[in-house]
């Protein structure tokens, strides 16, 4: 089964319906739906981690070899005769292929979960705490239980959800929670940015950890899932169809993902959270909108992505449709496994890198890579097979530096503490000095 969402909260749920065919607009649409997600949270962090001019030519690079790897999945479906991604890995790779993509597509919702949930108590604790009465010792403000909290209230309720069609409206509402959340850190952007004073390097070129940055924005990008999918609900498709529908979501998504992380490191430079949420005062109204904004939506994508580590499981080891008490008891385990994580784990820039190292990196640089090289025909040293061969090289690379620096060099978080320019009066209200 293809993966429902990315660690961005997106369901392309009305176009399962194989009768369903659109136009590239909707197709477009869908697509940088895919792609525009709750991962863009994490791409300030991005930035203060590779600096910002490396950053950004970096996060340009992820958006080409996005582009690029998504148009030679589609080259590969069309080599083998397959419309999924399990199946082209399967055709391509056999058994034991198409078992190591089905953990990936495990590992990256269930690492996601674990992320939703950690944001979740760091955002919504911080909504809760201008409800009058709620201080910082109040229990709303004490992230283990907002976890539990929205967890038996929320997210186990509705992943216990057997039709994924009844979550479908979550594609256009996350939509909509992104872009407004990408507006007030714009205008938080120009009002409390110039009120902070830049840390040191905050402006130099490249810094220590640009490879770790590359795991977190490869986390933010990744759609790879949703390709067959979309590329079967257009109108009569084709490669040259599928090819400008790709330039077209993964070019608007890269500008929107720039400008989410431009705004949001300019703002708190060297300071920057790997939830950007994080570093807004609590008494900053404008901000704790934001947050609600985005801890709602959290909490709605969280059942899709345990709908598809759920499907995972069943297909690897059931190989049939669960019944009720299995199905009821697999998702009991998945939520509770996920809970338990996440009130372990309180980082979410860490959480967002080894995601991105151990799942996104594969699923885009090296599978859709290993696949084409394999069946596209002729020999090794061809021009048409150098990029794919530079892309696994990469891949590779940068899931094993990823993996290392990560467990070396852990990046300290807050974990939920008021930042220290938030004592200033003028800092920690909504309005800038005069």
């Amino acid at each position: 089964m293809a993966q429902q969402n990315n660690e961005e909260g997106t369901a392309l749920i009305h176009m399962q319906k194989p009768e369903w065919r659109g136009s590239m607009i909707s197709a477009s649409f869908n697509f940088i739906n895919s792609i525009i997600g709750s991962g863009i949270i994490g791409l300030p962090y991005a930035l203060a981690q590779a600096g910002l001019p490396l950053g950004l030519l970096l996060l340009v690079l992820v958006g080409f070899i996005t582009d690029y790897s998504i148009v030679l999945l589609i080259k590969g479906g069309h080599l083998s005769g397959s419309n999924s991604y399990q199946s082209l890995v399967q055709s391509t790779f056999g058994f034991p292929g198409f078992f190591i993509l089905s953990a990936l597509q495990f590992l990256y919702p269930f690492i996601a979960m674990i992320s939703y949930n950690i944001t979740t108590g760091d955002t919504l604790t911080k909504v809760f705490q201008r409800i009058p009465g709620v201080g910082p010792d109040h229990i709303l403000a004490e992230r283990h239980f907002v976890i539990l909290l929205s967890t038996v209230m929320f997210t186990l309720p509705l992943s216990l959800f057997r039709n994924i069609e009844r979550l479908g409206k979550v594609s256009f509402l996350s939509m909509v929670l992104t872009l407004t959340i990408l507006i007030i850190v714009m205008i938080r952007a120009a009002t409390l940015g110039p009120q902070i004073i830049p840390t040191e390097n905050a402006w130099a070129f490249a810094k220590k950890n640009a490879i770790q940055a590359v795991g977190v924005m490869s986390f933010a990008f990744i759609c790879h899932h949703n390709s067959f999918l979309i590329y079967n609900s257009l109108e009569q498709p084709t490669l040259s169809k599928w090819s400008r529908v790709t330039h077209i979501s993964v070019g608007s998504s890269l500008i929107i993902s720039a400008a989410f992380a431009v705004a949001g490191y300019t703002t708190f430079t060297g300071y920057t959270q790997g939830d950007i949420f994080e570093n807004y005062c609590r008494d900053d109204n404008l901000a704790t909108f934001g947050r609600f904004c985005f801890g709602f939506s959290i909490i709605t994508t969280f059942p899709l992505e345990c709908f598809v580590t759920r499907e995972v499981v069943s297909k690897v080891i059931c190989s049939r449709p669960l019944s009720k008490a299995e199905h009821v008891a697999i998702t009991l385990l998945i939520v509770a496994v996920c809970t338990a994580l996440s009130l372990a784990f309180d980082c979410l820039g860490v959480v967002l890198e080894l995601n991105g190292a151990l799942s996104a990196t594969p699923l885009i640089f090296i599978i859709p890579s290993a696949c084409y090289l394999k069946l596209h025909p002729g020999r090794w040293f061809q021009s048409e097979k150098l990029i794919p061969t530079v892309l696994i090289i990469i891949g590779l690379f940068v899931m094993i530096t990823t993996l290392i620096m990560t467990g070396l060099f852990p990046q300290d978080c807050s974990h939920g503490v008021e930042m220290f320019y938030c004592a200033d009066a003028n800092i920690s209200g909504t309005m800038p000095p005069e």
